[in-house]
């Protein structure tokens, strides 16, 4: 027989006990951590301050090519009144003049140029402050030079989730589809993380957000004192902020295929490696329960696949293993399939029953570049 007839309780009853009981880790990770976004409804609350102005604001760094392509997407939102902030953090390339050219046309086009110094090297977090000084509106939308919407109602939508007492929005930030194995991968990693931090937002529990689509007001900025407690990171001027600035009340999501903001995904393995290292370093600054929501997440995980390496050590356990696997890919799909709609990534439901666990053997390699890595220069 391949399976335990648990008459006595030997090593094939204990692994049994063991996948099974990993199994609803899974349900239980899947219900609090996942589930929120999948079934998220977000009922616009209708006010007399709904259509207030907004800064966009978009640090660039030689970012010409990327300016031109995209810019023109932001300038153009459908909304009655919105400045956009673009900050030249000390491009030699033809930066300046692009934002020069597209002021002609867009008379909401600000610019806010910064000099290099030889005697002070700054990073990201200055060129967003000084971007916010620059605004000339209380709710601040925050974009990339990379970044582009995908659709003229993104800033309308990011703007809905302003509503009574909100001061923070999260919105989606994705990475255009390119068909590659690779570009699934970042692209389910970029997901499953937004549907955790979507959905913590959503309980009241919200942890980070992302600066390729994110809000919150001048007031809040000024009264959390901007990047401070952690102005030392290179990284962290979304994430950590979030981390810092978030309470149970404050926090708002904008979760519709209207509001995804898509951009450019890294090409190459190595490339990736770097930027998943760059993140990750912010990660042991976040408060103790945001900690401990991602320790039991990837636990939870990690313990699932384990338990099903350990039933190939008896014969009798092994039709268990693919039982276990169907499974916890039937629940996946079905716990995702709705945040997946809503977030225009339907083509990764199936291919994400493979690529977690290719994931879950990667993640320690980012972990390991991390040790290594030295920020040296800025990164958006």
């Amino acid at each position: 027989m391949l399976f335990p007839e648990f008459k006595e309780f030997a090593l094939p009853e204990i692994l049994c006990v063991l996948a099974c009981l990993a199994y609803v880790l899974i349900l239980i990770n899947y219900l609090i951590n996942y589930l929120p976004a999948s079934a998220f409804k977000f009922a616009r609350i209708e006010g007399p301050h709904q259509d207030e102005p907004v800064s966009v604001i978009i640090c660039a760094r030689n970012e010409d090519d990327n300016l031109t392509e995209f810019l023109p997407k932001v300038l153009s939102q459908d909304y009655p009144n919105f400045e956009v902030v673009v900050v030249n953090d000390c491009s030699w390339d033809n930066t300046e003049n692009v934002i020069d050219e597209f002021a002609k046309i867009f008379p909401n086009l600000k610019k806010a140029n910064i000099k290099e110094d030889a005697y002070y090297k700054h990073g990201k977090k200055f060129a967003m402050l000084v971007g916010i000084k620059a605004a000339a509106h209380n709710r601040l939308v925050f974009t990339d030079a990379d970044c582009y919407p995908n659709s003229e109602q993104w800033l309308r939508q990011m703007v809905n989730g302003f509503t009574q007492n909100k001061e923070i929005v999260l919105g989606y930030g994705a990475y255009e589809k390119k068909g590659s194995f690779l570009n699934r991968l970042i692209r389910f990693d970029t997901f499953t993380i937004a549907v955790q931090y979507l959905s913590a937002a959503i309980k009241g529990k919200a942890y980070m957000g992302v600066g390729r689509n994110l809000a919150y007001t001048k007031e809040l900025f000024f009264k959390e004192k901007g990047f401070s407690k952690h102005y030392h990171i290179q990284s962290g001027d979304d994430d950590l902020f979030v981390n810092n600035a978030a309470n149970a009340n404050n926090v708002n999501i904008s979760l519709s295929a209207e509001s995804i903001t898509y951009s450019k995904p890294k090409l190459s393995f190595k490339d990736w490696r770097i930027q998943k290292a760059r993140h990750l370093t912010t990660a042991p600054l976040y408060n103790s329960e945001s900690m401990l929501k991602l320790m039991f997440n990837y636990a939870s995980l990690y313990l699932f696949y384990l338990s099903l390496l350990l039933l190939l050590m008896s014969p009798k356990t092994l039709l268990l293993l693919p039982i276990l696997f169907i499974l916890k890919g039937i629940s996946q799909i079905i716990v995702l399939n709705k945040a997946a709609q809503k977030l225009n990534e339907k083509d990764l439901l199936w291919a994400g029953v493979i690529l977690e666990p290719v994931l879950l053997i990667i993640y320690p390699i980012f972990h390991m570049t991390k040790l290594f890595y030295k920020p040296n220069k800025w990164n958006h």
